[in-house]
């Protein structure tokens, strides 16, 4: 009985990912999922993205968080149009989440809208929302064995961010084990080393992504 109600909220979930899929396609949106544990620094490199990007693509936000909206403040300080939603416990957001905030946010005139996932390296890799993409940020910090720990997040996604790479000379992270253990799980994974707080990286990663919007 709990598998089949856990397979029905999946199939529930992937209907309105489908919708969801469907508005984006024919707005001529990009979207992309950023997950992580919290702390990692999403909301950081949201920051560094748009800053890197708005003078040559139009961008929106959707900011995923259990309570509280001082992340969408940050991105709202940018100018850039941002919705938050408040998940009240839950611990990653759902396509319908996504389906009920998106008529807030002006689809049309977006080239990129990036979703800022409930910090959790669990669930939010297990609810589709019709994104194009999925994208892990990982941080030096929580050290090198979260691949194989939480393997779904790392085969989910189509690239993984390493950052906060200026912490590593004070972190016994080893960053070849991450790169080869999260390669034989997924090993069409597109890596990048940056750092938030310094810049370092974040040209590569923002050129990246600039190649996926059409």
């Amino acid at each position: 009985m709990k598998l089949r109600v856990v397979k029905n909220i999946l199939e529930a979930n992937e209907r309105i990912a489908d919708e969801n899929r469907k508005i984006f396609k024919e707005a001529k949106v990009f979207v992309i999922n950023i997950m992580s544990a919290p702390g990692a620094g999403k909301t950081s490199l949201i920051e560094r993205t748009i800053k890197d990007l708005k003078s040559k693509i139009k961008i929106g936000v959707i900011e995923g968080d259990i309570a509280g909206s001082d992340d969408a403040r940050r991105i709202d300080s940018l100018g850039i149009p941002v919705v938050q939603i408040n998940t009240g416990g839950g611990c990653h957001l759902d396509a319908n989440m996504i389906n009920v905030v998106m008529k807030d946010l002006p689809l049309k005139k977006l080239d990129l809208l990036i979703i800022e996932n409930v910090g959790n390296l669990v669930c939010p890799a297990e609810f589709v929302l019709g994104e194009d993409i999925k994208v892990m940020l990982l941080s030096i910090a929580e050290g090198d064995d979260k691949p194989l720990k939480y393997p779904l997040m790392f085969q989910e996604s189509s690239a993984l961010i390493l950052n906060k790479i200026d912490l590593l000379p004070y972190t016994n992270a080893d960053l070849g084990k991450i790169k080869k253990d999260s390669l034989s799980l997924n090993p069409k994974l597109k890596i990048f080393e940056v750092s938030c707080k310094t810049g370092e990286g974040i040209n590569k990663w923002t050129e990246w992504i600039r190649s996926k919007v059409k």
